[in-house]
């Protein structure tokens, strides 16, 4: 028996003439394709301006007869670049790989066709991968693009402020490096995010959307014993990275990766750790019918809520983490001296957090990118769902309500559980990184000290996440409201 062949997306039928005319990338117009592309293409102009700004400040100092003999400042700066380009790049494989698997679980229908008619999952999950591939070179070629130029424009107004003309070239191989790195860690993202094709059966080609449910997600057991592997390892190694750092500087090193292995745990695992903590902010919205409907739909699929939450966590917890780091040295350096922070050391640590907070946020603009857009697809994918309770009731004010109660829910939750991750990270980068440097006039040796948490700060990022949570629910809210329920149940 021949396979009969199905037109996968971007493919169309001309019935005139009986030939099929093949638009291969027709699939770039599928909602979340797009800003897929924005977060390759922000991710990559951010590292490409990293690396211009990082050679230029060491051209800069090698320029300085004080700092000219020594290559130590500019390989500091260098490398602090090059930490703040991974951070940039692992949060946008984390939004992507969601982004991938949100939309993975839009295809089911069309998925379980093609299984039906003899396509294989392997090659389902291939095209997947194509997919991100061709979304990540368009979105580095983009930012590869944006980034030199914007780099050339901002060493040329540097170099006018200064008044001094340092010897350095922006368009240079190097910038390939963040082009290739996005490229790379997309398309391994939407291989990633695309496994779900795996288990997708035939049969489901009778249905539409399907996300995992609370027991399916419960049974996965491999993936599980991975992230609690990664979570040991992450707490040994933060916990090795505290103590070194009584010894050595050297303690902040070991304390980045045990940061890395116990986020990328709690990533792979927040489909188990989130509902709890969602059921719990539930509690807050009262219980009326709008509000209980919206504190269900966060926990009965934990996949799809978790994908959304996940991303805010780290852009909280990052700005947190830095705010808290700072604050937190003031706080070590004030004992080690034996008593008041001499002023210009605190004006430089505060200078110093603001820049880094600044660069931070371009990780957090990509995270709430992937919310706006894993929101709006998530309304898209569930139109059935709204259209029948529109049909049971509930009027259009009631729906845009329960969708905006449902943002803030996640939101609410990614924002109190991300301050504690950020405090806690915080606090263990001050001390692995200070805790054994005696500071004049006293030279005291340092001890523990509790972690500093700004105020300011703090409320600052309080205050952006509830502004990000209207912005993210502007699109779905009007989204669920737009299509009429008959037309929606018809689908």
């Amino acid at each position: 028996m021949t396979a009969v062949s199905l037109p996968a997306a971007g493919a169309s039928t001309d019935d005139r003439s009986g030939t099929r005319s093949w638009d291969s990338l027709a699939w770039l117009r599928e909602r979340g394709m797009g800003a897929s592309i924005l977060v390759a293409a922000i991710s990559t102009a951010f590292g490409v301006l990293l690396i211009t700004v990082t050679g230029y400040i060491g051209a800069m100092l090698r320029g300085i007869p004080v700092f000219g003999t020594s290559e130590t400042l500019a390989a500091i700066v260098a490398i602090l670049g090059m930490l703040l380009l991974a951070v940039a790049v692992y949060v946008a494989a984390i939004v992507t790989a969601n982004t991938f698997s949100t939309i993975v679980a839009g295809r089911t229908r069309r998925i379980a066709l093609l299984r039906l008619i003899g396509a294989s999952a392997r090659s389902q999950r291939a095209e997947v991968a194509r997919q991100g591939l061709v979304v990540g070179a368009i979105g580095a070629f983009t930012g590869l693009v944006v980034g030199t130029l914007a780099g050339m424009a901002l060493v040329a107004v540097v170099d006018r402020m200064v008044g001094q003309d340092v010897a350095y070239t922006v368009a240079q191989p190097a910038l390939l490096f963040p082009a290739v790195a996005v490229v790379l860690t997309t398309w391994a993202a939407a291989w990633a995010g695309s496994r779900r094709v795996l288990t997708v059966t035939p049969l489901q080609a009778l249905g539409g959307t399907v996300e995992p449910s609370r027991t399916e997600v419960a049974g996965r057991r491999g993936r599980h014993t991975v992230a609690i592997v990664f979570a040991v390892i992450g707490l040994a190694l933060l916990a090795g990275g505290l103590a070194l750092g009584l010894v050595s500087p050297l303690g902040v090193v070991v304390a980045f990766f045990g940061g890395l292995f116990s986020f990328t745990a709690l990533t792979m695992s927040a489909a188990v750790v989130m509902p709890p903590l969602l059921r719990l902010t539930g509690r807050l919205f009262g219980r009326s019918t709008v509000a209980r409907l919206a504190a269900e739909n966060a926990l009965r699929y934990p996949e799809r809520s978790s994908r959304m939450a996940i991303g805010v966590v780290m852009g909280v917890a990052l700005v947190t983490m830095f705010a808290v780091a700072s604050e937190s040295v003031k706080a070590l350096a004030a004992v080690s001296s034996g008593g008041e922070v001499d002023p210009a050391f605190a004006q430089m640590l505060d200078s110093f957090s603001a820049v880094m907070m600044a660069l931070v946020a371009v990780s957090a603009v990509i995270a709430a990118v992937g919310l706006v857009n894993l929101l709006t697809i998530g309304v898209v994918q569930r139109r059935r769902e709204l259209g029948m309770l529109r049909a049971l009731g509930l009027s259009s004010a009631q729906v845009r309500r329960m969708v905006l109660l449902e943002a803030a829910h996640l939101t609410v939750t990614a924002l109190a559980f991300g301050l504690v991750l950020g405090v806690l990270y915080g606090w263990i980068a001050a001390q692995s990184v200070l805790g054994s440097v005696p500071i004049p006039p006293a030279w005291m040796a340092p001890t523990l000290v509790a972690p500093a948490i700004p105020l300011v700060p703090v409320l600052v990022v309080v205050a952006a996440t509830a502004v990000l949570t209207l912005v993210a629910a502007v699109v779905p809210t009007r989204l669920a409201t737009r299509v009429a329920p008959v037309e929606a149940l018809a689908e």
